[in-house]
């Protein structure tokens, strides 16, 4: 019997400013789908988060939604996923989506977004994993992070190798073979 696969989708319980985010974001969950692969996501019905996870669902996808019992409204949470699992609060819900995972993917976002991010890369950056991380780069949106990282490395507060550790995707089109080699 093979191993389920699982992708971890960290993104916006907004829909943001530009259409693209929500065509990357639903052109995700189609690809997710399409894999075979579960996703493993936020639970909530907003934003890019809700677009992810109607695309693999319409699509027969697998689905993991995680969330905190005090996002439940704010985030209208799903009932309908695979699996349901509410959290006392956002840091059990980070490491119950991040174990539950093969890979991390990173759409556009805000804080919670950034935070999620910063979070798993800190853990790659301490040894804790080797999950692959992708940053998906719609319209330059990750640019001023890696502006920041270099900034960071610049001014002597992390290696270099921190660049490594998360990979800046410009497209669905450019992840999809990425992903695929790492979820072999």
């Amino acid at each position: 019997m093979t191993q389920l696969r699982s992708v971890c989708v960290f993104c916006g319980s907004r829909p943001g400013m530009r259409p693209e985010y929500a065509d990357e974001a639903r052109a995700l969950g189609a690809l997710i789908a399409a894999e075979g692969w579960r996703l493993v996501y936020g639970a909530g019905d907003v934003g890019l988060m809700g677009e992810v996870a109607r695309s693999a669902q319409g699509a027969g996808a697998r689905t993991l939604g995680v969330i905190p019992t005090h996002l439940l409204a704010r985030e209208q949470g799903r009932r309908d996923l695979t699996t349901l699992v509410i959290t006392e609060d956002m840091h059990e819900r980070k490491k119950v989506m991040f174990m539950n995972s093969d890979a991390i993917v990173v759409l556009p976002g805000g804080a919670g977004t950034l935070d999620e991010f910063f979070e798993v890369l800190t853990w790659r950056q301490i040894g804790l994993h080797r999950k692959p991380i992708y940053l998906l780069n719609t319209r330059g949106y990750w640019e001023p992070l890696v502006q920041l990282m270099d900034h960071v490395i610049g001014e002597g507060f992390a290696e270099i190798s921190i660049r490594s550790y998360s990979s800046l995707v410009d497209s669905i089109e450019t992840l999809s073979p990425l992903l695929r080699d790492a979820l072999k």
